[in-house]
């Protein structure tokens, strides 16, 4: 079974923080590079951070600084820890797979996606 099932978001105001959870059900998210993905109103869902098995990172630029992603691959979990929240973090945010980039600069996902959690910053 493929499963992805996020968690812990919040309403926040800015400058505050939080941490979220992605637990996953599937080899597929196991031997993968992780991401996590926001999707602000209105807007595609956008990646904001990746992680690899090795635990390598990389960041869109508007995040640097003050996102770490990390992985537990023991327990199939992938985290986003969001510090120095801004208003413009806010939207849903999904984990999966990442896999890329193309020739194009282009990511691609698995056609898998949770629920999403729910990330509000207010000014």
């Amino acid at each position: 079974q493929v499963q992805l099932v996020e968690s812990g978001g919040g309403s926040v105001q800015a400058g505050g923080s939080l941490r979220l959870s992605c637990e996953t059900f599937g080899t597929i998210f196991r031997v993968n590079p992780m991401g996590w993905l926001r999707q602000a109103p209105g807007k595609e869902r956008d990646l904001v951070a990746r992680v690899t098995t090795g635990g390598n990172t990389d960041y869109t630029d508007s995040v640097k600084g003050r996102f770490i992603i990390s992985r537990d691959n023991a327990k199939n979990t992938v985290y986003l820890q969001m510090d120095n929240l801004k208003p413009e973090d806010t939207g849903i945010y999904y984990c999966n797979a990442v896999f890329g980039p193309g020739g194009d600069g282009t990511y691609y996902y698995p056609n898998h996606w949770g629920q999403g959690t729910q990330v509000t910053v207010s000014a």
